[in-house]
């Protein structure tokens, strides 16, 4: 609960320019690189609209365009990396821990298909396994491609904005109203995946 107000001190201390790199180096490596899994991509994401809005030599249009950029780039990595090294770049990690990350994300994604790339967005550790199981698992790249960016504007622009938003209204301040802003788009995401599959 206390994440996001740690992470807004911490953040509000930085220079501008410092403060887009790393915000960008953490969406980019939780997106795209297995061992960035831990990242705490959507608390991070709330905190740098909050900032934003705090500090007017941080512009919200510059840190929104490079959190989609982030966002894209390393789901892109992690798509490529799937599909060119496969399954044995799944398999070399053998911690009992980055076993299990790997097959929720597995399931998630046999279960969901399409709709697993854009909704693994609001789940933390499986959007990190998500692209390169899709890629291992050789999904169309235009199919990946599009789920790509829809995910990418639904997670790192609609979290970003709406901690940019919320530092206008002092009741969204608090810690809490992060965590339920980041669980009511999860929820969305998650009613409209369960949809589709009723469809199907």
């Amino acid at each position: 609960m206390e994440l996001v107000a740690s992470f807004d001190e911490q953040f509000t201390a930085l220079a501008p320019f410092l403060f887009y790199v790393i915000i960008g180096a953490i969406v980019f490596i939780e997106t795209g690189l297995l061992f960035g899994f831990f990242l705490p991509g959507d608390s991070v994401l709330f905190s740098a609209g909050l900032v934003a809005a705090a500090q007017g030599d941080i512009n919200i249009a510059i840190l929104v365009l490079i959190i989609l950029a982030a966002a894209f780039f390393g789901d892109q990595v992690g798509f490529v990396i799937g599909r060119v090294v496969g399954r044995p770049y799944l398999d070399k990690h053998t911690s009992p821990r980055m076993r299990r990350m790997i097959e929720r994300s597995e399931r998630f994604y046999e279960k969901t298909g399409w709709w697993a790339v854009v909704a693994a967005r609001f789940f933390p550790w499986i959007r990190t396994f998500v692209p390169p199981i899709a890629g291992a698992s050789m999904m169309n790249y235009y199919k990946f491609l599009s789920a790509n960016i829809i995910g990418a504007v639904l997670w790192g622009a609609g979290i970003t904005l709406a901690g940019y938003y919320a530092a206008t209204l002092p009741w969204v301040k608090t810690s809490s109203y992060a965590i339920a802003a980041f669980f009511i788009c999860g929820s969305i995401v998650s009613g409209l995946v369960n949809y589709s599959r009723r469809q199907r």
